[in-house]
């Protein structure tokens, strides 16, 4: 049996929306960079409670003196090209990171910079 032209459009639309609708969770889990604060620099030292080293941005949980922060990272691939790869981002190492706070989560920063034992890796 031979489809008509109007079965074929509606064919085409109906996988257009399932497209849209598969990619639009993926595009919505990446957050843009405009949320952190960058005129206000923090520079955190602290212990890894927890690290990830996923995409879209690797993330540690970094605890200091009176708070446990949540920093987003570089993505996995540019964080081994720089010199991190996951094997240093472990529970218990002190780490010092700089960068900029969120405007409106007050627990998490976007990380420019990280330094551990005495190693700095830039980030961005």
């Amino acid at each position: 049996m031979r489809r008509g032209t109007g079965t074929r459009v509606a064919v085409l639309l109906a996988g257009l929306a399932a497209l849209h609708f598969c990619c639009a969770g993926t595009v919505a889990a990446h957050h843009g960079w405009s949320g952190y604060d960058s005129a206000t620099t923090l520079n955190l030292t602290g212990v890894i409670r927890e690290a990830g080293y996923e995409h879209p941005h690797g993330y540690l949980r970094l605890e200091v003196p009176g708070k446990t922060w949540l920093v987003v990272l570089a993505p996995p691939s540019r964080m081994e090209r720089r010199g991190l790869p996951q094997a240093l981002l472990k529970v218990g190492v002190a780490a010092v990171v700089e960068g900029y706070p969120h405007r409106t989560v007050a627990d998490e920063m976007r990380a420019e910079r990280i330094t551990i034992d005495g190693k700095t890796v830039e980030l961005r």
